[in-house]
């Protein structure tokens, strides 16, 4: 079953991601993931994505498809694919539905999760990660065991510029204004899957995987 899991920045799509591919046989893309580790190692195109990122601003349509086109072309046959954080505009998803056309694979599914915009300020502001291994923590529900110190590898753990207030309101904005209607994209081609994302991962994990289930 191949997935795309969206919702709204800090809704929980990598968490979820993560452990669906914990338990079960998916391939995870993650465009953020993805755009980050360019990034890290300082190649052209992190470079580029980094001037939109650090804005709050989404990475142009024609890099992201181009990335997406990569990564798909790689599956192995018969292997099963979560999107994370794409397509995050009809745009996106029209060039996605060609793309999966182009390589003989099927959608089966749009899971987006619903949560309350001061819940997810709170999720995002709160947000620390390891500037080292991208390692995810939280200073109220999931703060390192020092501060400032990753548990996993001892790198040091920062608030990405993203995350700051004014940005994430910005990146709100724009998920409204950009990613919201995929909903209605999704409804009319039968694949629009909604899902409470508040409560705890895995009271959130069960949700998910009743809706695969059925």
């Amino acid at each position: 079953m191949n997935l795309i899991l969206f919702g709204a920045p800090g809704s929980g799509k990598g968490t979820q991601s993560a452990l669906l591919v914990e338990k079960n046989t998916y391939r995870h893309f993650s465009t953020g993931d993805l755009f980050r580790a360019a990034i890290k190692n300082q190649t052209e195109l992190g470079k580029l994505a980094k001037r939109f990122m650090d804005q709050g601003q989404l990475v142009p349509d024609e890099i992201t498809i181009g990335l997406i086109r990569e990564v798909l072309k790689k599956l192995k046959k018969n292997e099963s694919f979560i999107l994370d954080g794409f397509p995050r505009n009809s745009t996106q998803a029209e060039a996605l539905n060609e793309l999966l056309t182009q390589l003989s694979l099927k959608l089966d599914m749009a899971v987006f999760l619903e949560v309350d915009k001061k819940l997810l300020i709170n999720r995002l502001t709160g947000r620390r990660v390891c500037k080292n291994c991208g390692a995810v923590y939280h200073i109220e529900t999931k703060p390192p065991q020092k501060e400032g110190i990753c548990d996993v590898c001892g790198g040091q753990v920062i608030q990405r510029p993203d995350d700051k207030e004014d940005v994430i309101e910005n990146r709100l904005n724009i998920y409204e204004d950009n990613t919201a209607p995929l909903k209605d994209y999704y409804r009319k081609k039968g694949l629009y899957i909604e899902v409470d994302g508040t409560g705890g991962q895995d009271q959130v994990y069960q949700r998910i995987s009743k809706v695969l289930d059925a």
